[in-house]
């Protein structure tokens, strides 16, 4: 065994992720008018998808990929190279693209596969890093992840070449997304569960529903105020003055006031609310007001329908819903 200090661990640590940066900064060189083509290539293909295949780590970073382009508008298929020749070839359809990683492009599979793919008529481009290689020579497009060293020490294990392959395969698919106008809505649409889907469909409106509406009068004395806060367990309520949210009480306000020794006898909602609450409208995103109650440091908002009174989000909805 070799052990090693903690100071010569951070140091390989810093120097793979140095290495590695080099690689993803040469690639920069590499966004040419052959990477526009392939680009444009993607783009212009509306009837076919995108098949993506690999073999090793490549076909690693290739699933990767296929999940990148399906989840921001552009339909991919994984298939890896050693069962393509053996059967997986048939996922292969009239006017589907094919994008081959390949860090050597000269893998018995891949040297295998590619003529097999051209014999089915479809466009190959090569996402390689030997422009010199089999699969290059013979590929339609070429998007070239050349590295001049892996971060492995004995410069074996794919560590900087995946890293470049990736970088370049996402750098694609954010080209894609730009030339689509692919938006935030559109993201939404197919990503409705989880945390992101949450944050760009959730409104206002489904998360207040639930939860009752406190509100008093401007004249509404200190009992009628603390029961209100407390049966509607809001921890708010709001002061209403012929129709119209004229201001806020919380149980902070109350702690407040009794903390300045001011007798509770003839006290009203008036004396001791805020005026000009925060606000939000009922068709607004969640994570919209959870962005307020940060901005503010409050855990409550009004929230309104048509300029009216139509009840509160609290912060403990946005945590339900596991939007914080």
């Amino acid at each position: 065994m070799f052990l090693k200090t903690k100071e010569e661990i951070k140091q390989i640590a810093k120097q793979c992720i140095r290495q590695e940066a080099e690689a993803v900064a040469t690639l920069l060189e590499y966004v040419d008018d052959s990477f526009v083509a392939c680009v444009e290539e993607l783009y212009r293909n509306e009837k076919g998808r995108v098949i993506v295949c690999g073999i090793g780590k490549s076909a690693n970073i290739a699933q990767k990929l296929v999940a990148t382009f399906n989840s921001t508008g552009t339909p991919a298929v994984f298939m890896h190279a050693a069962d393509a020749i053996h059967g997986d070839l048939g996922i292969i359809q009239k006017h589907d693209i094919v994008i081959c990683i390949s860090k050597s492009g000269n893998t018995p599979e891949i040297s295998l596969l590619v003529p097999m793919i051209k014999m089915l008529g479809s466009k190959i481009i090569a996402l390689v890093g030997n422009t010199n290689s089999y699969l290059a020579k013979n590929a339609d497009y070429i998007l070239n992840c050349t590295v001049n060293k892996e971060a492995c020490p004995n410069n074996l294990a794919p560590t900087a070449s995946s890293t470049a392959q990736l970088v370049l395969g996402d750098a694609v698919a954010v080209c894609l997304i730009a030339m689509r106008g692919f938006s935030a809505n559109d993201f939404a649409r197919i990503h409705p569960g989880g945390v992101l889907g949450k944050q760009l469909y959730l409104k206002v409106e489904q998360l207040c529903k639930e939860n009752e509406i406190p509100q008093v009068t401007p004249d509404a004395d200190l009992n009628t105020i603390i029961y209100e806060i407390s049966s509607k367990r809001l921890g708010i309520t709001a002061v209403i003055d012929k129709g119209s949210i004229a201001g806020i009480i919380t149980d902070g306000d109350l702690r407040r006031m009794l903390g300045k020794n001011i007798h509770p006898q003839g006290i009203k909602a008036t004396d001791i609310m805020t005026k000009n609450p925060k606000m939000i409208d009922i068709n607004q995103l969640a994570v919209t007001a959870l962005e307020m109650m940060r901005n503010n440091n409050i855990t409550s908002i009004l929230v309104t329908e048509n300029g009216n009174y139509a009840g509160v989000i609290h912060l403990h909805d946005l945590l339900k819903e596991g939007i914080i």
